[in-house]
């Protein structure tokens, strides 16, 4: 017997739909929870039955564990697996969990305390005989003992949030007058995503590679290690880019590696799937960084190298089955890689975004596999993580791999809600990824120096004129007394307003866009694409329409075009100076600032939290603070005015005497 019969997935998303996609095919009932942002969510579609968890916030729902135990009991589920991120690597839920008659999928509480806890689980690992990063690994220190710490680690050094993962309560430092800042921070993070505020502090090494290994135990004690991922492309201390082998390590630094995990997570008592994450030096050596006692994000990656569903076993562990398993079954064949598609604006600091996807396409193809719960029509809402989809790609070698994955991203359409997808096709593309030698500071170097400049091509505001002036049609059909007549469009792409104006000329159209005059011959209009030709090369264009506006893909390039009078642009942008709006929808968390006060340059005025994480909305000048429109704990709309900031005095003089 099993065991149980019934599996309530205490997550959300693509992760949920993944889980619930294995359960079912093994003959699992499966019950989801969603929260009131969620309640149209496509995930839902995955589950034999879901249950309302609470509001929006996650505190509320996801975090809440009489909420999560009164929906197994309601839809009499007997066991329940928590995905990861939430509660995944929480102690006390597993203790609520089996409290309550359930089985937990995952390791016992016990080992959720001492390796689910960074601070506990180096300790752990020390204690093992395995090197790890320097830094404070003990857990409930006040700020003053944490930078007392960091200052005797010397800088730069991370905070990090002791509990969860994801990037989530993470600051790197360089100098000790910003550790204050950082400290509380991260504090209020880390309580927000994983309800701890505990932190530690940690050594920043620059130039290494991240590995990490999978390991899986049954209840037995026997354990085995499937490999091990490179993680090392990142960007706010987040992995973006995941793939299995390494490009880094030698076969005998891989054993090896895996080996010492497996002995450290055997002692440590270790069940079910869980990942040992180190940082690799260019010598071989490694250090542990910390254990993640719960699926990983990136686990597709194993899958495909090895054949395995991860889920499957995790299931069969928790059943009581022993690992059919050896060490010597285990076999990494080909190359795979792992993207993770977010909606968000990589040229505004990876600013996370939400809205409506107003259309959803995954782009299938031999050896890809695409992890999502999207459809066109989806909200993509500010209260949880900005990952939209895992693209995943697999191959004979890296190459190919690699090759398979370029394809798989341009050939995903996501029109609605900015995302990082050029970005991602720039990173694959780049000679450094290509050639395997990524370290975990190269991603935020090298797009410094990149980002801006994936500005769309000139005809891509062209065609969104032809869609929101209905002339691609009317020149098709040709149809009506206007099919032939000069038009005229003004529209605002991100704050710049710009003119086309369009004739009918032999066999084609003309479009003027800012002077520049574009040829182009329309071959098809269909729901949502625009084929055509032009400078002699024939292409389609994807687009989305919105009202008065539309979303539109030329290449790698995706923008949102509305249509506007020419004075209404004008006038909104030159009636804007002083005004700091919301870069994205949040909740106002802190307001360090009142009217009068004097700020300078770079100064935080407004700290906002969306999607898990904080941002801090700062002076773009020195200035003096007039109106402040928000409070702590208020919701604030994309664009909505937060404060006024008013010139200085001697500001007002020089301006003036430039005047005159």
């Amino acid at each position: 017997m099993s065991g149980f019969d019934t599996l309530l997935i205490a997550n959300r998303g693509e992760i949920a739909a993944r889980i619930a996609r294995t359960a079912r095919a093994m003959g699992y009932r499966t019950v989801g929870v969603y929260s009131a942002a969620d309640a149209d969510a496509p995930y839902l579609d995955a589950f034999d039955e879901a249950v309302a968890i609470g509001p929006a916030a996650a505190v509320s729902s996801y975090l809440s564990i009489g909420r999560l135990i009164d929906a197994a009991r309601r839809t009499a589920a007997d066991a329940v697996h928590p995905g990861y991120g939430f509660l995944a690597e929480s102690a006390a839920f597993a203790e609520a969990c089996v409290a309550a008659g359930l089985v937990w999928i995952g390791p016992p509480s016990a080992v959720l305390r001492r390796m689910g806890d960074k601070a506990s689980a180096k300790r752990a690992m020390e204690a093992a005989g395995v090197r790890c990063v320097p830094g404070v690994a003990a857990a409930g220190r006040s700020d003053r003992e944490l930078a007392a710490a960091a200052r005797e680690l010397g800088m730069p050094v991370l905070v990090k949030a002791a509990a969860g993962g994801g990037g989530r309560g993470m600051r790197r430092v360089e100098r000790a007058s910003d550790l204050a800042a950082a400290l509380r921070e991260s504090r209020r993070e880390a309580e927000a995503a994983f309800g701890s505020g505990e932190l530690l502090v940690e050594r920043a090494l620059d130039g290494v590679r991240h590995v990490e290994i999978q390991v899986l135990f049954d209840t037995h004690g026997h354990g085995v290690h499937l490999g091990e991922r490179d993680c090392s492309a990142q960007r706010r201390h987040q992995k973006i880019v995941e793939e299995s082998p390494s490009p880094a390590l030698d076969s005998e630094t891989s054993a090896a590696i895996g080996r010492r995990s497996v002995e450290a997570a055997g002692k440590a008592g270790y069940v079910g799937a869980g990942t040992l994450e180190y940082l690799v030096a260019a010598d071989g050596s490694f250090h542990f960084l910390e254990m993640n006692p719960r699926l990983q994000v990136e686990h597709p990656v194993t899958e495909l190298v090895t054949g395995l569903d991860l889920v499957e076993l995790q299931l069969g562990v928790a059943a009581g089955e022993p690992l059919a398993l050896r060490q010597d079954d285990v076999a990494l064949r080909g190359h795979a890689i792992e993207a993770r598609l977010y909606a968000e604006d990589p040229d505004q600091g990876f600013l996370p975004q939400s809205g409506t996807l107003a259309r959803w396409q995954p782009g299938v193809g031999e050896g890809v596999r695409i992890d999502h719960a999207l459809r066109s029509g989806t909200r993509v809402s500010p209260d949880y993580d900005p990952l939209l989809a895992k693209i995943v790609s697999c191959g004979r070698d890296r190459e190919e791999a690699r090759r398979r994955l370029l394809r798989a991203i341009e050939r995903t359409r996501a029109l609605g809600i900015v995302t990082n997808k050029a970005f991602l096709l720039d990173l694959l593309e780049t000679e450094v990824f290509a050639a395997g030698e990524v370290t975990t500071d190269f991603v935020e170097r090298w797009w410094g120096d990149h980002a801006g400049r994936s500005d769309p091509p000139d005809i891509v505001p062209a065609l969104a004129a032809l869609v929101l002036s209905g002339a691609a049609r009317r020149a098709l059909n040709d149809a009506g007394p206007g099919a032939a007549l000069p038009w005229a469009i003004t529209l605002d792409g991100g704050g710049r307003a710009v003119e086309i104006r369009g004739v009918r000329v032999p066999g084609a159209l003309r479009l003027d866009v800012a002077g520049v005059a574009h040829q182009v011959e329309l071959v098809a209009i269909g729901d949502g694409e625009i084929t055509y030709r032009h400078d002699g090369v024939r292409r389609t264009t994807f687009f989305a329409r919105e009202g008065d506006a539309v979303w539109i893909e030329a290449g790698r390039s995706a923008a949102r075009y509305e249509a506007v009078a020419t004075r209404a642009v004008a006038a909104g942008a030159a009636g804007n100076d002083g005004e700091l709006r919301a870069p994205m929808a949040a909740q106002v968390v802190a307001v360090p600032v009142e009217p009068g006060d004097r700020v300078e340059a770079g100064a935080c005025l407004v700290v906002l939290r969306a999607m898990k994480l904080e941002h801090r909305v700062v002076a773009p000048r020195a200035a003096r603070v007039g109106d402040v429109l928000v409070e702590p704990g208020e919701q604030v709309a994309f664009r909505q005015v937060l404060l006024r900031l008013e010139p200085l005095e001697e500001q007002r003089v020089e301006a003036q005497r430039v005047a005159r």
